[in-house]
C-alpha cells in the first residue's frame, strides 16, 4: 500500500489493510518503493523467502529496519478505535450484509454462515443449523481430511516428477549406450567388408600379374621370331641384289633360307581378365559368406523388462545376474523378481526357441502372459500368468505348477539346453531337452492375451556374476533353388 499526502479521512478501510495479513495496520513500515507492510508480516515474510523483497512489487529493500509510517498508523489506529466503539470488534466479514447481526449460525443446507434473523428468514427456517463454532470444527475435520488426500497427491505427483526427470536423463545415456553398441557391430561389418574388399582386389591383381607375365614371355618369343625373319629377308634381299654369278653360286644357301617354317602367329585364349569371375553375384557371394559372422537368434531379451540387477550381451542374447544398476521404474519392468521377458509377444502361431542353461545352478525359463504383476510379490504358477520350469540348488528340477511338481529329470540325462515350444492356438508349452528331444514337462493352457518368453537367471553364484542363460543361435544357410521357366 503507497502512502498518501491526503488526509486521514479520505483512506478507505482498503487502504489500511496489510498486503501480507489483510488485516488493518497493526504498526505500518514504509519500504523504499512507496509501499506499506505491518512490520512484524514483513519481517517474518523477510525471514521465510531469505531475501529482503516488498511484499507488493518484489522491489529488494536496501534497509533491514525501513522507518515506521506514522501517519499511516495513526489512520489505523483511528479506524480501529471507531470500529471498537461501534462494537465492530470482529472482521467486517463476520456481520451479516442483510440483518447487520453477527454471523452466529451457520446453514448445513446453503453451506454458509448466517445471523439469528436469517434462520428465522424463509429462506432458512426449514434448514438445518447449528452455532458457528460448532459447524467450524465440524467442517475443519472434513477439509482437513481432503487437505491430506491433496498433500498425499502433491507427494506423489512429486514423486513422479523426479522419476520422469530421471527417466529423461536415463533415455540420453540409454541412446548414446545404443549408439556406441550400434557403431560397434556395423564396424565389424565394415572391417568384414574391407577385408573382403582387399582379399578379392588381391585376387585380381594376381591374375593380373600372371597373365602379364605369360603376355610378356609371348612377346620376347615373337620378337626373337621377327628379328630371325628380319634377318633371313635382309640377306635374301642381299642375294638378290648380287651379280648373276654370285647369286648362283650362294643359291643353295638361300634357297634353305626361305625354306624355313613360317606358321601362323599364336592365337592366345583366356588371356584377359576374368571380370565375369570376379563380378558374377558380387553382393551374393559377400552376403552369403557373412553368414560365418551374423547370428540370428529367434528371441530378443527386452532390457526395459528387466529387473536392474541383470546385465546383458550387446545383442540381448545373454542375461546373467551382477551388480546392481541405477534404472528408471517404468510400467513394464520387473521389479518383484530377478528376470526379463522377451522382447516379442505372441498371439498365435507355433514358437521355438532353446536356452542354453549350462552349468547354472538357478533359473527359470518359459513364458508369461503380458498382463503379469511387474511390480507386486507373485508366485511362478499358471494362475498368476506363468508357465515355467525351474532348477533348484543345481539338484532338483520343477514345474511351476501349482502346488508345483518334481520333474524326474536323471542325474546323468541333466540337460544344459532346452528347448521351449509355444503353440498358442493349442494352448501347449513344451519343455524338450535340446540334445535328443526327449520331453520333460508339457503344460495346457487357453491363452487369451499376448504372450512373452520368461527368463530368471538366479542370483550370485561366483563372485560378482551368475552364470549366464543363453538364447541358442539358429544355424543360417543360404539356398539358391533353380529357376524353372514356365511354357
Amino acid at each position: 500500500m503507497t502512502a498518501k499526502p491526503t488526509s486521514q479521512a479520505s483512506l478507505s478501510k482498503e487502504d489500511l489493510l496489510c498486503p501480507v495479513c489483510c488485516e488493518v495496520f497493526s504498526l505500518p513500515v514504509l519500504l523504499k518503493c512507496g509501499h506499506n507492510s505491518c512490520k512484524e508480516c514483513l519481517q517474518k515474510l523477510w525471514e521465510w523467502k531469505g531475501g529482503r523483497q516488498c511484499p507488493v512489487c518484489l522491489t529488494t529493500s536496501s534497509s533491514e529496519r525501513p522507518p515506521i509510517n506514522l501517519a499511516l498508523k495513526i489512520a489505523a489506529d483511528m479506524f480501529t478505535k471507531q470500529r471498537t466503539t461501534r462494537g465492530e470488534e470482529r472482521p467486517e466479514e463476520e456481520w451479516c450484509r442483510l440483518h447487520n447481526e453477527k454471523l452466529k449460525l451457520f446453514c448445513h443446507n446453503d453451506e454458509e454462515p448466517i445471523c439469528v434473523v436469517c434462520q428465522l428468514s424463509n429462506q432458512h427456517k426449514v434448514h438445518v443449523c447449528c452455532p458457528v463454532e460448532e459447524a467450524a470444527l465440524e467442517k475443519k475435520i472434513e477439509v482437513s481430511a481432503k487437505l491430506d488426500s491433496l498433500q498425499k497427491h502433491l507427494k506423489l505427483l512429486n514423486k513422479t516428477k523426479e522419476d520422469w526427470e530421471e527417466t529423461k536423463n536415463y533415455l540420453k545415456r540409454q541412446a548414446d549406450q545404443t549408439e556406441r553398441q550400434m557403431k560397434e557391430e556395423f564396424e565389424r561389418f565394415h572391417q568384414f567388408l574391407r577385408e573382403e574388399e582387399k582379399n578379392r582386389v588381391a585376387k585380381l591383381r594376381e591374375e593380373e600379374e600372371n597373365k602379364t607375365q605369360v603376355m610378356c614371355m609371348k612377346l620376347e618369343y615373337i620378337k626373337e621370331r621377327i628379328a630371325a625373319l628380319t634377318d633371313t629377308i635382309s640377306q635374301v634381299e642381299k642375294s638378290i641384289r648380287a651379280d648373276d654369278v654370285k647369286f648362283l653360286q650362294d643359291y643353295k644357301k638361300t634357297k634353305r633360307r626361305t625354306k624355313g617354317p613360317l606358321g601362323e602367329p599364336e592365337c592366345i585364349r583366356g588371356i584377359l581378365i576374368d571380370a565375369a569371375k570376379h563380378l558374377q553375384s558380387l553382393k551374393f557371394g559377400i552376403w552369403k559368406k557373412m553368414a560365418d559372422i551374423v547370428q540370428w537368434v529367434p528371441i530378443t531379451l527386452d532390457p526395459n523388462t528387466a529387473q536392474s540387477n541383470l546385465s546383458f550381451s550387446k545383442e540381448f542374447s545373454m542375461v546373467r545376474y551382477s551388480k546392481k544398476r541405477l534404472l528408471p521404474d517404468n510400467p513394464e519392468r520387473l521389479t518383484s523378481r530377478i528376470s526379463v521377458l522377451g522382447a516379442t509377444g505372441f498371439t498365435s502361431g507355433r514358437h521355438s526357441w532353446t536356452v542354453e542353461v549350462g552349468q547354472s545352478r538357478d533359473w527359470y525359463i518359459g513364458v508369461a502372459r503380458e498382463s503379469i504383476k511387474r511390480k507386486s510379490t507373485i508366485f511362478l504358477n499358471p494362475a498368476e500368468g506363468f508357465w515355467v520350469i525351474g532348477l533348484c540348488n543345481g539338484e532338483t528340477y520343477w514345474a511351476q505348477t501349482s502346488p508345483r511338481t518334481r520333474l524326474d529329470v536323471k542325474r546323468e540325462r541333466k540337460p544344459w539346453r532346452i528347448t521351449i515350444e509355444l503353440d498358442y492356438d493349442r494352448g501347449k508349452v513344451l519343455f524338450l531337452n535340446a540334445v535328443d528331444s526327449t520331453l520333460i514337462h508339457m503344460f495346457r493352457e487357453k491363452f487369451t492375451e499376448r504372450i512373452f518368453p520368461y527368463f530368471a537367471p538366479g542370483m550370485y553364484e561366483e563372485g560378482n556374476t551368475s552364470r549366464p542363460l543363453t538364447i541358442c543361435p539358429l544355424t543360417i544357410s543360404i539356398e539358391v533353388l533353380d529357376q524353372i521357366i514356365l511354357p
